[in-house]
């Protein structure tokens, strides 16, 4: 007699539970888009406090998706079979749900804890990763044991199988939704916490839903023999060939992520449309694969075409996003209405990530229908292959975005990954199981081995051509070229005008230089030109360096957030009283880029002795370091990028004023172009809400707005302008005396005739401004719609409609107010409308 064990139910009360097995679909739909919100909300309001540089993020989705792992594999382990899977579903969608309104007040107060002893080095990853762990980890877990917890609610028959693959496309179906709804809605429009709500009243329903249906269905534990009968030959290597497949899906999301975000530019709308295309492409795969599961004679042999396929998608991916979309006759300026941008981008990011997605989606229910046998407890089915798949996923992920992309750039990356996925092919169809052994079948000796060896014969046939293929594919795998790493959206209106004499990819950004005929340089990041040696470029620049250190009494430590091309830190480096100086930058590869190409610009600052470069995010820094400043000044990436708009809140705001010394100043560079009206509004009004003593100065080009520097104090002080010129006037400053020829300026009184307005001047211009706090980090979603616009004439024209010369900023003796006074409204008439 063998022995018996409880296991899984028979569909559970056969007709009357198949009847309901569509409802569940509907029930991983609500699940799958509570689970992406959730995701998106927790990793923005992570960063907040462990920082947005590439280790904070490798971190962060390693716990987060380790998490969901251990939660899969757990479950079948710790919850016996006796519990009635809907009831078991509904109690971790309601824990899910609990936790997510945790999660919402615990971050901050974890993450004010965190910033009060981390520091940098390895004490301070340690201390992200517990940071996340304690945040992240219950969820997740809770979020990772659903579907092996609705699995037990099948058999593991083919038919059984295939409808777990059903829940799976179902749970991505709603990821799509969830990731499109966070990011297009409920984050733009409102905030975290209501994102959150959403996402908690969406697991409460499906929790109330599983337990009606859980009344109306009953369950009765099968038995099953235990021992060999339930076992599948080679199932590790299924196993195997799943974490693969994982590995090679975020590898590649990975890379594509950071080419398409440069091709489309890199908005939080960029990486939600990226995002859903990405999960669509599963779903509709898994769905495909799903049926296939039940159909086909041999599930681990579609499974290993499914993964040499990828071969030939990875390539096709990689030659559209570097030969291909950068040089498609397309301008996104000519369209003002960014919903058909969005379309234009949608249109192709399905181009070039379906067809692979749609292999890697499938993959997953051929790899349960490959490892599942009659008899088995599809909890611990399930939870097996998700395991072994999100394992690979995690490792792919961070192999990729921390060390290959970085180091050994995406075409190299790619060409991996390519290799990973034949190796993950010919371990399918290499160990297949074949027809019955030929002793079994009766046949002599002599045929048992001509069999063999045309079995072996083909066999190696099949691995030369794989590998031979594998390579010849690799080698199609073109550079990301220069063009795109410099230009961006805009790369095809650029082609062979300028000469890109740089390129390369980092850890967090890709950058470049080019050089115009004329001999003018341009720093690029992000896909676009973030300074240049232009005219108008270097006056930005140099003024933003100069107000910060000549307008605080005694600027001996100065910090600026941002290296960009260098040349803001490098105007503040020569100012004479400046003994120490801090660059917070995220990017190593920048400073290194700017010490070659633009040190005559920017005086050579990064070899500068009293200059310390720091490699972080900049907001990180300031919330871990105890050291104060005299002066910050703070260049950051546009508003529009991904994260940048962290450094643009109001509770950043108040840690530059606490990081402060007294008599202490800032200043921070916004942009007119490339932005619209309401994101201008915000970053002015929310910096104006923190220093209200502030004051706006423009950098103009024949009159015209073009970006502006933002002041403020720590202290209500005027501005003596005779101090400042008396300063300029000594001989150890004629190196800022020669910066400031440069750019047009030759006195103080220039230099501070550029004053655009204060809090009071544009109190009607700013009575609709949206205030960015990090609740909901506004800025990013209204600069994400406006990266295509050149409205920075009309937008500085409406901001100082009605500005006047400031009685309460600037002192001095009356010859030099006066000069002042005529100096700033002159500079007004110029930018108004002349009747």
């Amino acid at each position: 007699m063998t022995d018996t064990v409880p296991a899984v139910p028979p569909a559970v009360d056969g007709t009357v539970a198949s009847r309901w097995l569509p409802a569940l679909l509907l029930l991983f739909v609500g699940s799958g888009c509570a689970a992406l919100i959730y995701e998106v909300v927790w990793f923005q309001l992570l960063q907040l406090s462990v920082g947005s540089s590439a280790i904070s993020l490798g971190i962060l989705l390693g716990v987060f998706m380790g998490g969901m792992c251990l939660g899969s594999l757990m479950l079948p382990r710790y919850v016996g079979t006796g519990y009635h899977p809907l009831r078991v579903y509904a109690a971790l969608e309601l824990g899910i749900g609990a936790f997510g309104v945790i999660v919402l007040f615990l971050v901050p107060f974890i993450g004010g804890l965190y910033t009060t002893v981390a520091g940098s080095g390895q004490v301070s990853l340690f201390l992200r990763a517990i940071v996340a762990g304690i945040c992240l980890l219950p969820p997740t877990l809770l979020m990772g044991a659903t579907l092996p917890a609705i699995a037990r609610f099948v058999e593991t028959t083919p038919a059984g199988v295939s409808w777990l693959g059903y829940f799976y496309a179902g749970n991505l179906a709603g990821a799509v939704g969830g990731s499109v709804l966070a990011g297009f809605y409920l984050l733009r429009v409102y905030d975290m916490p209501t994102a959150t709500a959403v996402a908690v009243a969406l697991n409460v329903l499906v929790a109330l839903l599983a337990l009606a249906i859980a009344r109306v269905t009953s369950y009765t534990p099968a038995t099953v023999t235990k021992g060999p009968a339930a076992a599948v030959p080679e199932a590790r290597l299924v196993y195997v060939a799943i974490a693969l497949s994982g590995l090679t899906a975020l590898g590649a999301e990975v890379v594509w992520t950071r080419t398409l975000s440069l091709l489309f530019g890199a908005t939080t709308y960029t990486f939600s449309l990226i995002l859903a295309v990405f999960l669509v492409g599963l779903g509709i795969g898994s769905t495909v694969g799903s049926e296939l599961a039940r159909r086909v004679q041999s599930a681990r042999a579609a499974l290993g075409w499914c993964q040499l396929l990828l071969c030939v998608t990875i390539a096709w991916a990689a030659y559209t996003t570097s030969e291909s979309l950068p040089y498609w006759p397309i301008n996104p300026s000519i369209s003002t209405d960014p919903s058909y941008t969005f379309q234009l981008d949608l249109m192709r990011a399905i181009w070039v990530m379906l067809p692979a997605t749609l292999l890697w989606g499938a993959s997953f229910p051929l790899a349960l229908g490959a490892v599942a046998a009659r008899g088995q407890d599809p909890g611990r089915l399930v939870g097996g292959v998700y395991a072994a798949n999100t394992v690979g996923a995690i490792v792919g992920a961070l192999l990729t975005g921390l060390v290959l992309v970085g180091t050994a750039g995406s075409q190299v990356s790619q060409q991996i990954l390519i290799g990973v996925a034949a190796m993950s092919g010919l371990l399918m169809l290499v160990g297949e199981p074949r027809r019955p052994a030929a002793a079994e079948r009766g046949e002599p000796a002599e045929g048992r081995a001509a069999g063999a060896g045309f079995e072996w014969g083909g066999t190696v046939a099949l691995v030369v051509v794989v590998c031979a293929a594998a390579v010849l594919l690799a080698r199609t795998v073109p550079p990301l070229p220069g063009l795109l790493v410099a230009y961006g959206r805009y790369a095809a209106t650029w082609v062979g005008i300028n000469q890109i004499i740089y390129s390369e990819e980092g850890i967090t950004a890709s950058v470049a230089v080019s050089r115009t005929p004329d001999g003018v340089l341009n720093y690029h990041n992000a896909g676009k030109v973030q300074a240049s040696s232009e005219p108008q470029d270097m006056r930005l620049q140099r003024m933003l360096g100069h107000i910060t250190t000549l307008v605080p009494p005694n600027p001996a430590k100065v910090l600026v957030i941002g290296c960009g091309a260098g040349v803001t830190a490098g105007a503040v480096s020569i100012d004479p009283m400046v003994t120490e100086q801090v660059i917070a930058e995220i990017e190593p590869l920048v400073p290194r880029a700017v010490s070659t190409y633009f040190a005559e610009h920017n005086f050579d600052v990064v070899r500068n002795p009293k200059v310390r470069i720091h490699l972080d995010d900049a907001r990180h820094y300031l919330l871990t370091t105890r050291e104060t400043f005299d002066a910050i000044t703070s260049d950051p990436l546009d508003p529009w990028v991904k994260g940048a708009a962290t450094l643009y809140t109001r509770e950043f705001f108040q840690v530059v004023r606490d990081h402060l010394n007294p008599g202490g100043v800032v200043t921070l560079f916004v942009q007119l172009y490339e932005s619209n009206d309401a994101a201008v509004k915000s970053e002015i009004a929310t910096f104006l809400e923190a220093f209200p003593n502030g004051a706006v100065f423009a950098n103009t080009v024949n009159g015209q707005g073009y970006d502006l520097v933002l002041f403020g104090q720590l202290e209500d002080r005027r501005i003596n302008v005779d101090a400042i010129q008396a300063r300029l006037d000594v001989p150890e400053a004629e190196p800022i005396r020669r910066s400031l020829r440069q750019i047009g300026i030759s006195s103080a009184v220039e230099l501070f005739g550029t004053y655009a307005g204060s809090r009071s001047d544009m109190a009607g211009w700013l009575q609709d401004a949206q205030i960015n706090r990090d609740r909901n980090l506004k800025l990013q979603y209204l600069a994400g719609l406006g990266l295509n616009l050149y409205q920075s004439a009309a937008i500085y024209r409406n901001m100082i409609a009605e500005t006047q010369y400031p009685e309460h900023l600037f002192e001095g003796s009356p010859e030099t107010l006066a000069a002042l006074r005529g100096q700033i409204e002159r500079s007004l008439a110029m930018s108004r409308p002349q009747f």
